[in-house]
């Protein structure tokens, strides 16, 4: 294994304007669902670049459109948006997932965002009654936002890499943590399994999103999300089989 997956990496925040009190987040994984949701919920409120995330030390991508490059991990805001969007693009492995979450947890404490929500697809098997999201939430979390919402508790299980880092610290600390989970199938993008975690985020901040445009939004960047997904099927056959859930 290279000196580039087995050193420290040194990830930093960068910002132009403050954040929300909410930040949401999806990551390059399983299915690149919540990475998927996001970057539509970007697309379609427009929001605008307000940060974005570098790191040194681990093997990175630099995404491009039209000609013009940009930033793997960038922040999104409005100012008339009480949430703060993070589009993940870069694949981070799970044994470096706890200095990647606690770049992101330093960075929440000094900007003052009260919770912290995390979009993710599960690599799980399942049946065609558990094509729903789950929630696995920190008690303040649960308490804020998921008090009236129909979305059920995730049965069992563990986390490890970058969720179990947030996780972990939102337990602990006055930050409320939420994570909301669905299975995802093999195709990327999988979109279905988007559709249903916008869904539950417009649920949750209600955000005034219409997931009806996503499977077209999706079919557009097919190819990029195809490029970007064997990027990150490469990656993890150098690495141990990451074990989200049991």
């Amino acid at each position: 294994m290279s000196n580039a997956t087995t050193s420290r990496p040194d990830f930093q925040i960068t910002h132009d304007t403050p954040p929300s009190r909410a930040l949401l987040c999806g990551f390059s994984s399983f299915g690149l669902a919540g990475l998927t949701a996001v970057d539509f919920i970007v697309d379609h409120l427009d929001l605008e670049q307000t940060g974005h995330l570098t790191v040194e030390g681990l093997p990175a991508v630099t995404p491009f459109e039209d000609g013009r490059p940009r930033h793997h991990t960038r922040l999104f805001s409005r100012d008339d948006l009480d949430v703060t969007v993070l589009v993940g693009e870069l694949f981070v492995p799970a044994v470096h997932g706890t200095q990647f979450g606690n770049a992101i947890l330093e960075w929440t404490e000094r900007n003052q965002v009260e919770e912290l929500a995390v979009l993710s697809g599960i690599p799980m098997a399942h049946g065609p009654d558990e094509h729903r999201v789950f929630y696995i939430a920190t008690d303040d979390y649960r308490e804020a936002r998921l008090a009236d919402s129909d979305i059920p508790p995730m049965g069992r299980g563990f986390f490890d890499g970058t969720n179990a880092a947030l996780v972990e610290r939102g337990i602990g600390s006055p930050l409320g943590v939420g994570v909301y989970v669905t299975p995802v199938h093999a195709q990327v993008p999988d979109v279905e399994a988007a559709i249903r975690l916008v869904d539950a985020a417009d649920d949750v901040y209600d955000l005034g999103v219409d997931s009806s445009p996503l499977e077209s939004f999706a079919a557009e960047v097919q190819q990029y999300y195809a490029e970007l997904a064997e990027r990150l099927h490469d990656s993890e056959a150098d690495l141990p089989e990451d074990r989200m859930y049991m």
